[in-house]
């Protein structure tokens, strides 16, 4: 029993980077329908910038990464002003194509200034273990999950409860409706960018310690996320954080109990939940169906 626990722990706290970063993409998704494969490249940008701050500028680690956060919202925004917004009135697929060519171009831009090696972030919490009953828990994997938490309540709040999380939710469901109404669209998506991408930062600081800083640091995360927001619901933080916790519950156990799948197959894992559970319900586990109207 000791040791289901601790895989459950485990998968816990790997669940809890996927979440993290499957926040910004429901973020974007709600602001804009439009779902950003660049989101991890973006995320990994402000966490070099918090490395270079500590590193090289020598600041403090919680006030660089402040900075990097805010530097992340600044490149979300601009992003969505200066390339995404002459495509956002055209077909969705069109934009994904955008996106996916900002993922290889921030990548690219992180390996020249940084190169591929990778490098030693430093951890907001001491590298230790605590054991509660004979199962051990990691300090830094307790700070992932209540920071995680804690942007998923505010989150909520922000689109339940707030003019402009309202706003932000009329404007991706029918932009031109919202502009009749005298919503100021543009700025709404601008400002759905940044959040997401603040997410991100926060989702790249968080992680790095664990997986240390490089280019491609975030990638198979994004494939990890990618699936928890779809699995959780496209406009649903909270589906997107309790999917990923199953997500990375589902693959630590069954590479345990099941025998060939092992280390080698838990990728296919999440994989097959999205197809099981898309097949009963299709709008995820805490999406909304949509409804038209003919």
């Amino acid at each position: 029993m000791t040791f289901f626990i601790q895989l459950v722990i485990e998968g816990l706290s790997t669940g809890s980077i996927y979440a993290a970063l499957a926040l910004a993409i429901v973020l974007v998704n709600r602001a804009t329908g439009v779902i950003n494969f660049a989101q991890g490249s973006m995320a990994v940008l402000s966490t070099f910038v918090a490395y270079a701050l500590v590193t090289r500028a020598g600041l403090p680690l919680i006030a660089a990464a402040l900075i990097a956060i805010a530097f992340g919202f600044v490149l979300g925004a601009l992003v969505e002003r200066v390339i995404v917004r002459p495509f956002e009135r055209g077909d969705h697929d069109t934009t994904v194509v955008v996106t996916i060519g900002l993922f290889v171009t921030f990548t690219g831009v992180a390996a020249v200034f940084f190169g591929y090696e990778p490098l030693q972030f430093p951890s907001f919490v001491a590298n230790q273990t605590f054991n509660l009953g004979g199962v051990f828990v990691d300090a830094r994997a307790i700070l992932n999950i209540v920071v995680l938490l804690v942007v998923m309540v505010v989150l909520q709040l922000l689109f339940r409860a707030t003019k402009l999380g309202l706003a932000m939710r009329a404007v991706a469901d029918n932009p031109r409706s919202a502009a009749l109404s005298g919503l100021p669209v543009s700025r709404l998506l601008m400002i759905g960018w940044g959040l997401a991408a603040a997410i991100g930062a926060i989702a790249g600081i968080l992680v790095a310690p664990q997986l240390f800083v490089s280019p491609v640091m975030l990638d198979f995360v994004l494939v990890y996320a990618l699936a928890a927001a779809i699995l959780g619901g496209l406009d649903s933080p909270l589906g997107a954080v309790v999917a990923a916790f199953i997500i990375g519950v589902a693959e630590n156990l069954a590479g345990a109990y099941i025998e060939f799948i092992g280390n080698d197959l838990k990728i296919a894992v999440p994989l097959i939940l999205m197809i099981v559970i898309l097949i009963v319900r299709p709008q995820g586990l805490f999406g909304r169906k949509v409804v038209v109207r003919v």
